[in-house]
């Protein structure tokens, strides 16, 4: 299977929803979506035939009919039987040539194959496979979601090809991505042969991490019983603090310095629970938004710094743990808290 990855330039949020409005807004009208929701229902797998595809003369066509009516015009005033010859056979070019163009896009397989989770502010990325279910070859191929710039491919071989498509994520939670724009101009681009395609793409978004401070070492350990506070000056590891001068350098945490990081020393205590809890009573006088934010942010922080930690929400709890499988757990949970009902 051939690989073939394409980002989209960069742009800022704003320009991006700007220039999506603009592009979307004569299309993307309700009794239009509804119309094409019913010929082209969402689907993780479809197939483009004559029913899914739509045709226009392209720019460069309209160019093409202009001139072919001047020489027209040219050959009967004038009498011209040459003139007239070379109009008519343009007229037969234009006959055939919407026949091609459709064939060239007609038999196309589209099928979504995984979309990885994304944090709010990026890219979201899907990965599409591309196959030809007949013998004709599928050239120039583009597919984007737009405004964003998207990828052009042929697909010549008999193998599915995977594309990566990128969407600009702005919000956290579960995101549907809009319909994929395909289209051709092949061979001679004066036609435009386009779909709409739904392939039910469904994105989850994490919380765009923002820093708040060191990690929330002895704030909060426990629930009721369990609950301990931590004493400096004991054997058992206790978190990170930020270097400052007259620390020990046997405190050093030299192996995440060496890694990039800011110079941190380590911390001992007694008498405590080491696990990490992540609370959300930590950040209050926060917005819901700015403590999700941090809170990713603590997450991150932990996976790097390798300290088990567990996460505590309004009405949800998850143990402390570590590792990709709890990442995902509590940024998805994260990712899904809702905005509404929550006291600040």
């Amino acid at each position: 299977m051939s690989v073939k990855s394409i980002h989209s330039n960069p742009s800022s949020a704003q320009t991006r929803q700007q220039a999506g409005a603009a592009g979307a807004k004569p299309l993307l009208r309700a009794p239009w979506l509804r119309w094409l929701n019913r010929r082209l229902p969402p689907a993780q797998s479809l197939t483009l035939d004559h029913r899914t595809l739509f045709i226009l003369p392209s720019g460069a066509g309209m160019g093409l009919l202009l001139v072919i009516f001047l020489l027209w015009l040219l050959g009967t005033n004038y009498e011209n039987n040459l003139v007239l010859a070379l109009a008519f056979l343009l007229v037969g070019l234009l006959v055939i040539l919407p026949v091609h163009t459709i064939a060239n896009l007609s038999g196309l397989k589209l099928q979504l194959r995984d979309t990885q989770p994304a944090y709010a502010g990026d890219y979201g990325q899907a990965k599409i496979d591309l196959s030809k279910t007949g013998k004709r070859y599928h050239e120039r191929v583009q597919l984007a979601w737009p405004p964003e710039e998207g990828v052009e491919v042929d697909v010549l071989d008999t193998d599915a090809q995977e594309i990566c498509l990128d969407l600009p994520l702005l919000q956290r939670g579960r995101v549907k991505a809009p319909r994929i724009h395909v289209q051709s101009r092949f061979p001679l681009g004066l036609f435009r042969c386009w779909s709409w395609v739904d392939l039910d793409v469904e994105f989850l978004v994490y919380p765009q991490p923002k820093p708040a401070g060191p990690l929330p070492f002895g704030a909060s350990v426990g629930e009721g019983d369990q609950q301990k506070t931590l004493t400096a000056g004991g054997d058992d590891f206790a978190g990170l603090k930020t270097y400052q001068p007259g620390d020990s350098l046997r405190h050093v945490a030299w192996k995440q310095y060496a890694g990039g990081r800011d110079l941190y020393s380590k911390e001992y205590a007694s008498g405590s629970d080491a696990r990490l809890w992540l609370d959300w009573d930590l950040l209050g006088g926060r917005d819901v938004e700015a403590r999700l934010s941090n809170l990713c942010a603590w997450v991150l922080d932990a996976e790097r710094a390798q300290v088990p930690y567990g996460l505590r929400l309004p009405g949800h709890t998850i143990d402390p743990g570590l590792g990709a499988g709890h990442k995902h757990k509590v940024l998805s949970m994260l990712a899904l808290f809702p905005v509404q009902g929550v006291s600040q």
